[in-house]
């Protein structure tokens, strides 16, 4: 064999197993990059059932809120009405 064959063949073994040692490491980044996206997956989930749980009570107090300003004025409507029975009837009392 020729220096330029043995040396040829040291750098094929260097640059082997340098690839596969940069393959180990990126497939241990891409595991761990692999269990980080599944739990930002979990935070996530966790994060619309709390929005979910907060915002179910909220749109009741705003349906409630709504049906307070509807019976509002249903109410003032009522009371002129029973205040000018008990005026009529004041005066019928009187006469």
């Amino acid at each position: 064999m020729d220096i330029a064959q043995i040396a040829l063949f040291i750098v094929i073994i260097v640059l082997t197993v340098l690839l596969l040692a940069l393959g180990v490491q990126v497939f241990f980044i891409l595991r761990e990059f692999r269990k980080t996206v599944f739990k930002a997956n979990k935070v996530l989930d966790n994060t619309e059932i709390i929005t979910q749980s907060v915002s179910a009570p909220m749109s009741s107090l705003s349906g409630i809120a709504t049906g307070i300003k509807t019976v509002g004025p249903l109410i003032s409507f009522f009371k002129k009405i029973i205040s000018k029975d008990e005026e009529i009837g004041k005066k019928n009392r009187k006469d």
